[in-house]
Formats: structure tokens, C-alpha cells, sequence
């Protein structure tokens, strides 16, 4: 059993890296053509005219009653930037409520009169940090309404307390418990697996912080790379403290110490220190809510969930001749030559997204464009064709700013750069100004694993090119690291030209490292800190508009559209299903799967954010 157990990973493991060089054997030839890669980090109806706002179907939207409460659960929810920008299966129906549309519902529910409150139940979640500054910042807005905001659980995790701790009240479960112990940063690492099956990785790089390349180099986190870890969870343990202690009225310091001496060990000790205010069953939470709605025990709760609330809201475009475009770029960023995976939604196609953006760039009526990013970057050949088609939109007098969500680092910054203005999130992450390259050899492994060697013919020395059967030879690796010193002084200038820094200036800043919002705008990566809607509000202003009329791309396609392509395979397949299986079964550790498929992705040259990074 063992040997049949270590002979299944062995085989997953070589079909990842032939699905890299071998399968794809235009891969390896890209290395020497051109086909360079950004990084991108492991970590929104359409029949409407093509970049309209989707209306919502009237089938899909659940009546809200009087007298009703806002609940608000993120245990399970994937929140993309735009509703639906996400990869899923061609039948499930259900739509993906995007951060933005689930923000302005709970701005409309102030205003709404069948919305008395808002209750928060979770006790755990996956969301990242920024979507969840966004929500929690539009509830304190909802409370200046005058209207209760209260929060649940049986137990909560960390980021579900985070959630809760903005509610006026804040129950727990008597046999439950408060996570509160500070923040951490876990990074998986597997040169001691590739050893083991004789791999080799051939790395070049250049950008000493640039450490995606480190868990196939070493078996723990160099130096420059904790250092910026340290400084990243820091910056963002800051913020989550700040927030606590605003809500709570408890000191930054005394939040500190109860961490650090782990003074919250069950819920009776959450209320003594206050990160609580009371203990209770659901009924009794329940009950609570009643008294606030001046309902008897016996009463029906009427509530919506506010995915479902979103459906419902109509939300204003705007009006007028005049436009300003929304465009929303969340997920790697690739090259594809297939019409099917170009269209694929929480993914950035170089084409596709050029194919926009030069509809925007010769429509009269859009005077600016606004580019939510989303990514952690990809392929280079695909950034800078997006590129281009900005700088082209802005030498034509278009408006262009943009605005950062959680990452927008390596490609992800790169395609920024044709910006008049730049926005980040608090907790954006941003920068990763470095490149690498990342080749394995399995000569060995065929030999020593599987019996196999390779020879070959050939009219000159390097006619082979770069094969995953053998070394790459010193000439080789030579070439390789000059390319990718080439495309990292490339990204050094591009960005120094719309920085308005030297190139030098840029280096000391780049080489790979990582930066929060506030520290990129202090070291001038980005110029302002706040969210989608600043942004707008600045595109407006710097196009002279007072009213105008807000367009969102890319235009995505509805349920029908996505059956129809599944079942005849011309534009799309159910590899979709079966990644969604496989994601339910791998449960939390569905993000290492993800990163495999991804690795079969890379071409070539990557300029990437560090591997896969848990925050916990």
C-alpha cells in the first residue's frame, strides 16, 4: 500500500510537469519567442447590450417583508469584485454575488423601510480581509441609520469575530469559544518532495525578495522573504486591531495582551475581556431580536439573506450621454489561443480584455475608464497587450484610473501603468516588481523512477531547445537569466516612466517585494488609498462629468448560455463540474489543487507572488 501510494504521487507529480514542457510543446518554445509570464498569487445576466449593467432576473429575487432583518453569513460565500466573475460549473444557476453589488445593498438598506437591522452569523470565513473591511465598513454605515446591528455564533474563528465585532451586540454560544490569538502566515514548501523524486528545478531570477520560487529552493522562508511577510501580516494585524478596538471601545494595547497571553480561552473570559458582550443559545438570540422588533415569543422572524437581498435591489447606473466604463479585472492573467478559455470568467484574457477596451477606446461616449484590478498577474505577452490598449485609450484622451481590491502585484501592477491616478484598498497588496524563470528537469527522474532515458540528434547544439528530458546546459542557463534580467529592467522602466521616478528609484523599491496600501503610497506605487467608488469619483472629476452613466464589462454570459456551450463543446467543456468536485472534496486544501493546474499553465518567465500563502 505504500509503495502503490508513494507510486500515485509519483505519477501525479510527473503528469503536473509534462503538463508544463511536454503536453504542451509550444510551451517550450515560448520560453525563447516571448511567451514571459507575470505571476498570479493563489489569493464578478448577461442578454443585455455587451458591458450594461445586468438587470436582475425577477425569478431569482425573493420578496422582502415588513419588518424584516438583513442576515449576513460568509461561511461558504465566494465573493468575486463583479457578480458572477468566477469560474463555475455551465448548470449551477445560483448567481455569485459580487463584493461590489453586496456593499451597495447594504448601503440601500439604510434607506429601506422593511429593513429594521442586520444580523451577522458566522462562525468562520474564507473571505479575504479587504472584502471584508468593505462589508464591515458599509454595516457602520448602515448603523448611522439608526438601525441594530447585532452578531451570532456558536463559535467564531478570527476573521468571523472580525465580522461580528462591528455589530452593537455580540452573543456567543455558552459551549462555544472566541478566537483571538493574532495572525500568522504559513507557507508550504517542497524541495524536500522533489528530491526525493530526483526533480530538478532550474530557477533564474531576478529580485532578491522575489520568493515564489522559494518553496521548490529551499525548506524554509530566506531571509528577505520573512522579512516582508513580517512587514505584510504586521500591517495587516494593525488594521484588524484598529478596527476591534474602534468598535469595542478596548485598547489597541489590551487587545494585544489578550492575545498574546491567550486570555480568551472559553466564552465566559470572551465576555470578561469584553469581545463579547453576553453568552446564549440561538433562541435566546432570537428572542433579542423580537424584543427589537417589538414582536411577541411566539412571532415569525422575517428575514433575507442578503445575497438574496442584492438580487433584489436596482441599483442605480446613472444617467446621460456620457459613460465612464468599469472594468473589472480579477484573476490571473493569461495568453490563451482558445476562444473557449479566453472567455472564461474570474480569468483576465489578454485578447479578450484588449477587444474591450478598444470598444471603449472608440466609443465617443465613454470619457474615462476605470480598472478594478483583482489579480496577482500572468502572462507578460498578455499584460502588455492590455497595456497597450490603455496607453492607446489615454493618448486618445480617455481618463484612465485605477483601482486596486485585494492584489494587484506583478502583472496585476503592470497593467496599471498607463493610469492617471491610482486607488488601493487598505489591505491591498501590491508591487512584486520581479521576474523569474522556473524549468524542471525530469532527466533523472525518468531514469532512476521509471526506467527511462532519452537521446537525441541534432544539427546544432541547442536545436533541442529547452526539454523537460534534460539539463538545461550552462549556454542555456545563461540565456534564460539574461531574458529574464531583460524583462525585469523592462518592467523597472515601464513603471519609473508612469511613476515619474527614475529606474533606479524603482529598483530600490521593486526586486520582488511585497507592499500593504499604505506603504505603497508612501514609496509612491499608488496614489491614493480608497475603494471602487473613490475611484468613479475621481474618473468623473478629472473628465469634467457631472452626470453620467456607469457601464460594467466584461459582459458575461447567463446560465443558458453557459449550458449550451457545456453540452456542445464549442466554447466550453465540463472540465468545470469536475473541478468543482474536486474543490468540495479537497474542502480548505482546494487551494493547492488550484496552484497545480496553474503550474501547468506557466510558460516560461514569471514574475510571481509568493506560492501559496495561508493567513491564519
Amino acid at each position: 500500500e505504500a509503495l502503490q501510494s508513494y507510486l500515485v504521487l509519483l505519477i501525479f507529480v510527473i503528469a503536473i510537469l509534462l503538463g508544463i514542457l511536454v503536453i504542451k510543446p509550444y510551451a517550450i518554445m515560448a520560453m525563447l519567442t516571448g511567451m514571459l509570464n507575470f505571476g498570479g498569487m493563489p489569493p464578478s445576466d448577461s442578454g443585455l447590450e455587451a458591458g450594461e449593467a445586468a438587470s436582475n432576473d425577477e425569478s431569482d429575487t425573493k420578496k422582502v417583508e415588513s419588518n424584516s432583518v438583513l442576515t449576513i453569513t460568509l461561511e461558504t460565500l465566494q465573493i468575486p469584485e463583479m457578480t458572477d466573475n468566477v469560474d463555475k460549473s455551465p448548470f449551477e444557476s445560483e448567481k455569485v454575488m459580487g463584493i461590489q453589488t453586496l456593499v451597495q445593498a447594504i448601503d440601500h438598506a439604510k434607506t429601506d423601510d422593511k429593513i429594521r437591522g442586520i444580523a451577522i452569523n458566522s462562525r468562520f470565513t474564507a473571505v479575504a480581509f479587504s472584502k471584508m473591511q468593505s462589508l464591515r465598513q458599509a454595516i457602520e454605515r448602515f448603523k448611522q441609520s439608526g438601525k441594530f446591528v447585532v452578531a451570532y455564533a456558536d463559535f467564531y474563528t478570527q476573521g468571523a469575530y472580525y465580522m461580528a465585532s462591528v455589530a452593537d451586540t455580540i452573543m456567543v454560544n455558552p459551549a462555544g469559544n472566541v478566537e483571538f490569538r493574532g495572525l500568522a502566515a504559513e507557507i508550504p514548501f517542497m524541495k524536500d518532495l522533489f528530491d526525493r523524486l530526483d526533480v530538478k528545478w532550474q530557477i533564474y531570477y531576478a529580485g532578491q525578495f522575489k520568493s515564489a520560487t522559494e518553496p521548490f529552493r529551499f525548506n524554509k522562508m530566506s531571509d528577505q522573504n520573512r522579512t516582508q511577510m513580517r512587514e505584510y501580516i504586521d500591517g495587516m494585524y494593525d488594521m484588524y486591531l484598529a478596527d476591534v478596538s474602534k468598535s469595542r471601545n478596548i485598547p489597541v494595547s489590551d487587545l494585544i495582551k489578550i492575545a498574546n497571553d491567550l486570555q480568551v480561552s472559553n466564552p465566559s473570559s470572551a465576555v470578561k475581556f469584553r469581545l463579547v458582550d453576553t453568552e446564549g443559545y440561538y433562541d435566546v438570540f432570537q428572542n433579542m431580536i423580537r424584543r427589537k422588533l417589538n414582536l411577541k415569543e411566539k412571532d415569525k422572524l422575517q428575514s433575507i439573506a442578503l445575497t438574496d437581498y442584492a438580487q433584489g435591489v436596482k441599483l442605480s447606473m446613472g444617467s446621460g450621454k456620457d459613460k465612464i466604463a468599469v472594468v473589472y479585472a480579477e484573476g490571473d492573467i493569461d495568453y490563451t489561443t482558445s476562444t473557449a478559455d479566453g472567455d472564461k470568467s474570474g480569468t483576465i484574457d489578454g485578447n479578450r480584455y484588449a477587444k474591450i477596451i478598444r470598444k471603449l477606446r472608440q466609443d465617443d461616449a465613454v470619457k474615462a475608464i476605470v480598472l478594478r484590478i483583482n489579480s496577482g498577474g500572468g502572462s507578460v505577452l498578455a499584460s502588455d497587450i492590455i497595456l497597450r490598449e490603455l496607453n492607446l485609450a489615454h493618448q486618445e484622451g480617455k481618463v484612465i484610473i485605477s483601482s486596486f481590491g485585494t492584489y494587484a502585484a506583478s502583472g496585476g501592477y503592470y497593467i496599471a501603468m498607463a493610469s492617471d491616478s491610482i486607488f488601493a484598498e487598505p489591505s491591498t497588496l501590491t508591487g512584486s516588481i520581479g521576474v523569474f524563470s522556473m524549468i524542471p528537469s525530469l532527466q533523472k527522474t525518468f531514469k532512476t523512477k521509471l526506467g527511462i532515458t532519452f537521446d537525441s540528434v541534432k544539427t546544432t547544439r541547442n536545436a533541442e531547445g529547452i526539454s523537460v528530458n534534460f539539463d538545461i546546459t550552462d549556454f542555456q542557463g545563461k540565456i534564460l537569466q539574461a531574458q529574464t534580467d531583460s524583462i525585469y529592467e523592462n518592467f523597472l522602466n515601464i513603471v519609473a516612466r508612469n511613476r515619474h521616478k527614475t529606474r533606479d528609484q524603482i529598483h530600490a523599491i521593486a526586486q520582488g517585494r511585497i507592499w500593504l496600501a499604505a506603504k505603497g503610497k508612501e514609496i509612491g506605487l499608488v496614489d491614493n488609498i480608497g475603494g471602487l467608488d473613490d475611484a468613479i469619483a475621481a474618473a468623473a472629476n478629472k473628465a469634467g462629468l457631472k452626470t453620467y452613466k456607469k457601464t460594467e464589462y466584461p459582459k458575461l454570459k447567463n446560465t443558458w448560455e453557459r449550458i449550451v456551450e457545456s453540452v456542445t463543446g464549442q466554447k466550453s467543456t465540463p472540465e468545470s463540474i469536475k473541478t468543482a468536485l474536486i474543490k468540495e472534496e479537497l474542502g480548505e486544501y482546494a487551494e493547492f489543487y488550484d496552484f497545480a493546474q496553474k503550474v501547468k499553465t506557466w510558460n516560461g518567465t514569471q514574475m510571481r507572488l509568493p506560492f501559496v500563502v495561508r493567513i491564519r
